[in-house]
């Protein structure tokens, strides 16, 4: 083969390499923000359970104003993504979900604040 080839053969290479880079990066912060995502969505969802127990009777099973006795149902307390742990006051509930150390993401955990009318979730 001529020089001409031959650089033209490592120009190739180096090229496609680099497009396989971007790539893998590009899917690992696709993951992480779908990851992120997921979480929020799972904790604002346990949040609003939060709501409807502070507004149902105690005679119903419901907190009857306080968020107290509220706890986690246990087939949301985990998913694919993280764990979810509440802590309850009278006045409202603390949800923190923490991601699986495995998949290596940036953020530490989702932290939602569920009060008798918001709901607001932080990525920290």
């Amino acid at each position: 083969m001529g020089q001409q080839q031959l650089l033209l053969i490592v120009l190739g290479v180096i090229i496609v390499g680099i497009a396989i880079v971007v790539g893998i990066n590009l899917f690992n912060a696709q993951s992480e923000e779908s990851a992120k995502d997921a979480m929020v969505a799972a904790a604002t969802n346990i949040g609003a359970m939060a709501q409807q127990f502070y507004k149902k009777p105690v005679q119903m099973g419901g907190g009857g104003g306080v968020f107290t006795k509220f706890k986690i149902p246990t087939g949301l307390s985990s998913d694919a993504n993280g764990k979810y742990v509440a802590t309850p006051t009278a006045t409202s509930v603390t949800i923190v979900g923490t991601p699986d150390k495995a998949f290596g993401y940036s953020f530490k955990n989702i932290t939602t604040t569920v009060t008798a009318d918001t709901l607001y979730s932080t990525i920290n």
